[in-house]
């Protein structure tokens, strides 16, 4: 079973969640002994003591269900529970031929009286292993979640210093050559850090605030570099588009820094566009013709990979084009 449809399951359908749920453990209670009171009722012309019968079917069901299904069963103990069963049904053989329950008109009918007790352990245990096996799905999937969560938290963080490091790094160079550079790169990473350290910390932020911060980040890069232009296309309709903070910023760190050329003018152009519910996004940058680049985006990429396999397990398709003149990435997410 797959996660949605254990979701679905679980969530929103009201009967499984009826069956399984504590808190419904009363009703479920309540329902079956009505069930089992309106079936003994009606069959008064064949059952002499409606109410012995009664009670044995409830302290039967509940013992089955609460004492042997949980101590036998469901401890691997098969062959002693299966033992318990033959047993009861011995006893209930032995009992029923001297104390036949069924009108006398209708003579002893043990093999009736045997079945109907096989049928509601049957019944019994089967509830109680649908339930367990439910709440085992449902205790997987939430320690799922919470292992992607954490990877999650882990791969942004990751993400985050490795960004900063490299922007550090070349405020650091910038001081000795231009101070006041150096200073425009400062300022500019400051709003960087402040949308990482608040905006980044939600699970999903505005895809007009997340391009807001690739522009920044594009803009501090050409006061750091003067051979150095970007673009940024926008279509469709952005509005009010929630996507998770920080999707974008290692292809754009990636493309930043293999395409800086001392022999030519080097850029990068982002595109995105929103059509019938999905997010295109494409993120071209140039090659230096210089010298040879191992393009493969190092640690920054390997994480992104993974974080949109957690993110977007089936729900997203990523491309990467590599020729002499440009490194293209094409990235679509259905929202």
């Amino acid at each position: 079973m797959n996660d949605f449809t254990h979701r679905q399951l679980i969530s929103e359908n009201l009967f499984f969640h009826f069956l399984i749920s504590p808190d419904r453990r009363i009703y479920r209670n309540l329902l079956f002994i009505a069930f089992i009171g309106a079936v003994l009722y009606n069959s008064t012309s064949v059952i002499d003591n409606p109410v012995v019968i009664f009670l044995y079917f409830i302290i039967l069901f509940y013992i089955n269900m609460y004492v042997l299904v949980p101590k036998l069963l469901f401890r691997n103990r098969n062959i002693e529970y299966c033992l318990s069963v033959i047993g009861i049904l011995v006893i209930v053989a032995i009992c029923g031929y001297f104390f036949n329950p069924f009108n006398k008109e209708h003579g002893v009918n043990i093999p009736l009286f045997s079945f109907l007790t096989a049928l509601l352990l049957a019944a019994s245990s089967s509830i109680k292993l649908f339930q367990k096996g439910m709440m085992d799905k449902q205790l997987i999937y939430d320690l799922g979640q919470s292992k992607t969560y954490a990877e999650l938290e882990q791969l942004k963080n990751q993400i985050n210093p490795h960004f900063l490091f490299n922007m550090l790094n070349n405020a650091n160079v910038l001081t000795k050559k231009d101070p006041e550079k150096a200073s425009q790169v400062l300022m500019k990473l400051s709003d960087l850090l402040r949308y990482q350290l608040y905006d980044s910390a939600r699970d999903k932020v505005l895809l007009t605030s997340d391009i807001h911060f690739l522009e920044d980040f594009l803009n501090l890069e050409k006061v750091r570099r003067d051979s150095f232009d970007f673009l940024i296309s926008q279509e469709g309709d952005l509005r009010g588009l929630q996507i998770p903070p920080l999707l974008f910023i290692s292809f754009v760190e990636n493309a930043v820094k293999h395409n800086n050329d001392a022999t030519k003018p080097s850029y990068v152009n982002l595109y995105f566009d929103v059509i019938n519910g999905k997010l295109f996004f494409k993120c071209i940058n140039s090659k230096p013709i210089s010298r040879c680049v191992n393009n493969t985006g190092g640690l920054g990429l390997v994480n992104v990979k993974r974080r949109l396999e957690l993110l977007f397990p089936a729900t997203h398709s990523l491309n990467i084009e590599d020729d002499s003149e440009q490194y293209c990435v094409t990235l679509t997410i259905q929202l």
